[in-house]
């Protein structure tokens, strides 16, 4: 007789999503951000998104599930604060806007296709 009664993974199953435009979501993430540190990440089911300032974990979470009709698993947030650059001859000073961006791993299995390979 067991004290505790282990829960196998076999047992869960995940939930059916369909993508759905929500004006709510599409507030919240602005854009992906495709770079190359994201490009690679893809490959580990991990996704970025541009997202605004007033976002959190749980919203992001709720809005990529509605847009793309994923299962996520996991959300991660980075703030990325503003800098200054100078640029031109004239030695023009400018700022370069702050940005909060959102990491999301996506189950297993499952992708989004935010652009396709070889473009």
């Amino acid at each position: 007789m067991a004290i505790f009664d282990k829960t196998t993974e076999a047992g869960k199953t995940l939930r059916k999503l369909t993508p759905k435009e929500s004006p709510l979501a599409t507030r919240l993430l602005s854009r992906p951000r495709i770079t190359e540190k994201a490009y690679a990440m893809n490959a580990s089911n991990k996704y970025v998104f541009e997202v605004t300032k007033t976002s959190t974990k749980k919203s992001v979470k709720r809005a990529v599930e509605e847009v793309y009709g994923v299962n996520v698993v996991a959300v991660n947030i980075v703030r990325l604060p503003a800098k200054t650059r100078i640029s031109g001859q004239n030695r023009t000073v400018g700022r370069k806007a702050a940005v909060k961006k959102a990491i999301v791993t996506v189950v297993k299995g499952q992708a989004i296709e935010l652009f396709k390979a070889g473009m």
